[in-house]
């Protein structure tokens, strides 16, 4: 190769990162009314042709490669071009290139859980997770397990970027790591490992507290929020993070008079929020927003990051309550907390399984927080003292804590879900019947 030739192509190599020779990443994500969303991240110079039903469009260009100001004081760079294309409701065959695109039935039957995904490297918590290690980092195995359960649909419950700190130069095990929140970071926290399962189906895809514009927020608008990039809502500018840091909730259609409602709660604190507070105006609407949605469906399951109705365990051993932040806005405008015709909750964040059902009416709650990103170890104790919420009485309790896996939803009726639990190696841990807004699992305890 002539000198200049090879000089320009290493340029190029390192401006794009390591994915400057690899292929597409492909996937679709769904938003508002279902609509379904492909989406390439491409080395190349404009977006590629997408194929729908034989008929050949180019797809648009949702953002162009750009290195930003980071967060954390290390650009986002962003090397790659993000195309998208929205698919046609009646759509039947979909590709790009040779890959052939999942598409959502008109009935979802089964569905993978999956949260907290992202391998944790932070400084501040001096919190090293060995990256580098598929056993102690198991997000790529998970997602390879998973694919092969046949999901029509993957929900992620949110926190899907970790690597915020370098590694220690002394850690092996997590050396060499990309860090950050650009996209050598995303890819090797994300889209590397989960590459199985973005190819096995569609996602819904729930932000965390790790995506709101204080962290990860640019590479969440960029890549993975299902609706149109606006300027002044990419989280670019901490100025406007007023309206980066909000979504409005929306429903995704399952089929048979069901539906998955998607609340963003990215920004909301583990403390009460006060009544003057930006986040008391924005929580206050989706409330009103979910009420609404709920009337559309009569089974309801809505997924938003931080437990409004389950517990953890802090440090010390305390038994903590779900959210304070959600709980103190929900639960003024409501005494019941959530709206009538909520039957499900999906959550993250807690870095375990666990499953809360109620002899009050409050919906039954489960979290999926525990196919990555390392785990909480400490075990709830024997005796539950304390309500997840006000007037929320607890009948039934199930956790798994300390393992990694992921969760499956499989509709067995109109209002009925058979809810399970698979490790890594993709052992049954634990198994759930949900009817309506109860559920019950075959062990009291699993941990």
């Amino acid at each position: 190769m002539p000198g200049y030739i090879g000089i320009m192509f290493c340029m190029l190599f390192a401006l794009a990162g390591r994915t400057a020779l690899a292929e597409d990443t492909v996937y679709v994500v769904l938003g508002e009314n279902g609509v379904q969303v492909a989406r390439v991240i491409t080395a190349n110079a404009r977006c590629p042709l997408i194929r729908i039903d034989g008929k050949e469009v180019r797809m648009k260009v949702r953002a162009k490669p750009d290195s930003l100001p980071g967060r954390n004081g290390k650009p986002a760079d962003f090397p790659l071009l993000a195309c998208e294309m929205e698919i046609p409701e009646d759509a039947g065959r979909v590709s790009v290139g040779h890959e052939l695109l999942p598409l959502i039935p008109r009935v979802v039957k089964r569905i993978v859980v999956i949260g907290d995904t992202g391998c944790r490297l932070k400084k501040g918590d001096h919190a090293y997770q060995a990256c580098n290690d598929g056993r102690l980092y198991p997000f790529a195995r998970i997602a390879a397990e998973a694919s092969g359960w046949k999901p029509d649909l993957v929900v992620h419950v949110g926190d899907l970027l970790y690597r915020e700190s370098p590694c220690p130069s002394d850690y092996p095990e997590c050396k060499g790591s990309p860090w950050g929140y650009g996209w050598d970071a995303w890819e090797a926290d994300f889209f590397m490992p989960g590459k199985a399962l973005l190819k096995a189906a569609p996602w819904v895809l729930v932000r965390g507290n790790h995506e709101s514009c204080s962290r990860a927020g640019q590479g969440w608008w960029r890549m993975m929020d299902p609706r149109p990039l606006e300027s002044g809502r990419d989280c670019n500018d901490a100025a406007n993070d007023d309206i980066g840091n909000y979504s409005d909730p929306y429903a995704v259609p399952l089929g048979e008079d069901a539906q998955l409602i998607v609340m963003d709660t990215s920004n909301a604190p583990e403390e009460t929020i006060p009544s003057g507070d930006m986040r008391w105006m924005k929580y206050s609407k989706m409330h009103k927003r979910l009420a609404e949605l709920v009337k559309q469906a009569s089974y309801n399951i809505v997924a938003n990051h931080q437990p409004m109705l389950g517990l953890s365990t802090s440090e010390d051993g305390r038994l903590l309550p779900g959210n304070q932040g959600i709980q103190s806005v929900f639960g003024a405008l409501d005494p019941e907390l959530l709206p009538a015709g909520v039957d499900m909750l999906l959550s993250g964040h807690v870095h375990a399984w666990q499953q809360v059902s109620f002899s009050s009416g409050h919906p039954t709650q489960f979290i999926a927080g525990f196919s990555g990103t390392m785990e909480d170890t400490a075990p709830l104790p024997d005796s539950i003292d304390i309500a997840p919420a006000p007037g929320a009485i607890v009948k039934h309790l199930s956790s798994w804590v300390g393992g990694f896996g992921y969760m499956t939803l499989e509709r067995t009726g109109a209002a009925k879900w058979e809810a399970k639990v698979w490790d890594v190696d993709g052992k049954l841990r634990n198994t759930c019947a949900i009817d309506g807004n109860r559920s019950v699992c075959e062990r009291a305890r699993v941990e």
